[in-house]
């Protein structure tokens, strides 16, 4: 079914009525600063924000309840901030730190909005069901490669196939392997393989990212059962998961590091970018920029093209090769 495209009426009464909400939340931030203006400041971290109320883990690791500047700009999970307490023993976000790095995905509009900040590890999580959508993971793993952070893929609910079936299934992910993405088989059910994953997770903020579905919270309840994250359950109907986490959440890890959970998504695009960044995003193509007879090649019916060339010679899966060419169809020019 295709995709409904909002009026400009309808962009602009979205824009509106989200405006009345920052008003009134400033508003509200404003009264509750005006009580602490004096008040010391101190650094945390977001845990997981709500609309305009966040947790915020102070540096002893204890939750706070704070507002937040408006002015301040999107303030997501993982950000790095300074607050003041508020004799009702809340607390208002005055400053926002400089973030590591910030991984988004385009609104309603097209514009960026952050999902989480500060994170050094992107987790792919995929699972036998609902099915794995290449595409899907292709994406993700450029919007690593674009914001400079690592990337693992996770191949979790091992528990639903016997041992034939899962060594198909690592083997239609290994050549992800040579690229330099590495691949950990577990099963939160049973909670087999848990070891080799905490170890890509130490000294890491990673942040878990998949289809609805795939298990991503029931990681977490493994991983640090004391959490109880809700976790998703599929929908009988269509196979798709529900968004059972309503937003992305930061958990500490007791073997060190630190792990988000983010809510579920069907789909997931790039935003605004140029070919070029496109092409950097797959490492296979990134190391033959330049390579091409012509500057301009879409690698497609070309002469000379050094990435058409690469294919044939079994150096680029034909996978990567097609969802690359997919995705350059789909560029929003930056």
């Amino acid at each position: 079914m295709a995709r409904r495209r909002l009026t400009d009426q309808q962009r602009a009464r979205i824009a509106h009525i989200q405006e009345q909400r920052r008003q009134r939340a400033a508003q509200k931030a404003e009264t509750e600063l005006s009580g602490a203006a004096e008040a010391a400041q101190h650094q945390g971290r977001v845990v997981v924000r709500h609309g305009q109320n966040l947790i915020v883990s102070t540096s002893a690791g204890e939750p706070v309840h704070c507002l937040f500047r408006q002015n301040l700009g999107e303030v997501v999970c993982g950000d790095r901030v300074l607050w003041q307490s508020t004799a009702d023993g809340r607390g208002v976000v005055v400053a926002l730190l400089p973030r590591d790095s910030t991984l988004s995905r385009p609104d309603y509009s097209g514009r960026g909005k952050p999902i989480a900040a500060n994170i050094s590890q992107l987790v792919v999580v995929l699972a036998p069901q609902p099915e794995p959508a290449g595409y899907l993971l292709d994406q993700y793993l450029v919007a690593a490669e674009r914001i400079g952070v690592k990337a693992l893929i996770c191949l979790n609910k091992a528990d639903l196939l016997d041992e034939h079936g899962r060594d198909a299934f690592m083997q239609r992910f290994a050549h992800y392997e040579a690229l330099g993405y590495p691949l950990v088989q577990v099963s939160a059910k049973s909670e087999h393989g848990l070891q080799p994953l905490l170890e890509r997770l130490r000294h890491n903020t990673s942040i878990l990212v998949g289809q609805s579905g795939v298990g991503k919270s029931s990681l977490i309840n493994a991983i640090l059962p004391s959490e109880r994250a809700e976790e998703g359950r599929l929908s009988d109907s269509t196979g798709l998961g529900r968004h059972t986490t309503s937003a992305a959440t930061l958990y500490r890890l007791h073997s060190g590091g630190e792990i988000i959970d983010s809510p579920g998504v069907r789909s997931f695009r790039l935003g605004k970018l140029e070919r070029r960044e496109l092409e950097c995003g797959y490492p296979e193509l990134r190391e033959l920029i330049g390579e091409c007879r012509f500057s301009n090649c879409s690698h497609t019916d070309e002469p000379g093209c050094a990435v058409k060339a690469a294919a044939a010679a079994g150096r680029i899966h034909p996978d990567r090769l097609a969802s690359f060419l997919h995705m350059a169809e789909q560029l929003q020019p930056s």
